[in-house]
């Protein structure tokens, strides 16, 4: 067919649909279905159609643009990014590009005002958060983002009275994963490595299923071999060590990161511990390092895939005015050697 200039109303009269529907199956939105997807984009190939995503822009007041906001969880101490979401990045910025969005990636002191720049000024159409420190002075910001009317998704905990949408990990469930995993194993006294305060509730949950794990085998937890601390990136090193200084008996650990059980892994082998022989060691995330260090972590994977695509799926979702729901992804247990496996 020869169609001189076309635009989206053409394919739209062709396809027998909306333009709504033209603009969402040409950023390939799962929010079309894919017969008609295919049928839509099959037309504006025959037609040399092409989407000036500027002057839609211009038209709908919209950037198609995500900005996905890292928070510095260590206040300007450090530049590095939370290990756990470096494998995040690609899979969101894929995700996005798939949809037809760019990705905009910031990252962010959590006593800033990011919370008030983006949607207002016309840079982004829509929020995913990654991160967030200090749980209590991040959920004001998430209250200012809701009086806003800003369009956002967390990645994290879904907590009750919580403002917006999260997508995040059953925590929970994933703490009863290695509990019951080192309980199963004869291991009788698991220190427990992590901040389990209202500021950390991810970490209070997987502290939680840690806890019933006991209760269901009817195995009292002593509560001196649980260690708090705030600075999470020697909490591995600094709860071992502190620890061994009250004198503490235990023959496994359990850190509520994968960052702070190789931290505790080094710690334990330099006072002479071997692990897993003395000491096992389970963790939490399944970070890429995980299965390199000596011995290999075991851990509670969380699918960094199906958390990045579900994260963009439901972040258009909103900007395209369609019901999201928050929703939490079951973990897995990955077994290695700081159990004792073989494989």
């Amino acid at each position: 067919m020869k169609v001189e200039n076309p635009t989206s109303r053409d394919i739209a009269d062709l396809a027998g649909v909306s333009q709504a529907t033209v603009s969402r199956a040409l950023r390939n939105s799962p929010l079309v279905r894919e017969e008609t997807r295919n049928r839509i984009q099959a037309i504006a190939r025959e037609l040399n159609y092409f989407v000036n995503r500027n002057a839609a822009g211009l038209r709908t007041h919209q950037s198609n643009t995500i900005a996905l906001l890292l928070f510095d969880e260590t206040g300007g101490e450090d530049a590095q990014i939370n290990p756990f979401f470096l494998p995040m990045l690609g899979y969101i910025t894929r995700s996005a590009a798939e949809l037809g969005y760019d990705v905009l990636i910031s990252m962010q002191q959590l006593t800033d005002d990011w919370h008030i720049e983006y949607q207002a000024s016309h840079r982004a159409d829509g929020l995913i958060l990654l991160g967030y420190g200090d749980y209590m002075t991040y959920r004001e910001k998430l209250r200012a983002l809701a009086r806003a009317n800003t369009r956002f998704i967390i990645w994290g905990p879904t907590i009750n009275e919580q403002p917006g949408h999260s997508i995040g990990c059953d925590n929970v469930i994933g703490g009863l994963q290695a509990a019951r995993h080192l309980l199963g194993a004869g291991r009788r006294r698991i220190a427990f490595l992590g901040n389990t305060t209202r500021r950390c509730p991810e970490f209070a949950a997987r502290y939680e299923g840690f806890r019933r794990a006991h209760e269901e085998l009817g195995i009292g937890f002593d509560p001196g071999l649980k260690v708090d601390a705030d600075n999470l990136t020697t909490l591995g090193s600094r709860g071992i060590e502190q620890l061994l200084a009250d004198g503490r008996v235990f023959d496994a650990v359990f850190a509520v990161t994968d960052a702070i059980a190789i931290d505790a892994i080094h710690a334990l082998q330099q006072n002479g511990y071997d692990v897993p022989g003395d000491v096992a060691v389970v963790g939490f995330d399944d970070i890429p390092l995980a299965a390199h260090v000596t011995p290999a972590l075991t851990t509670v994977r969380q699918d960094i895939r199906q958390a990045s695509e579900a994260l963009v799926k439901s972040i258009v979702g909103l900007i395209e005015g369609e019901p999201v729901e928050s929703s939490l992804m079951a973990p897995r247990l990955i077994v290695r050697q700081s159990c004792g496996a073989s494989g």
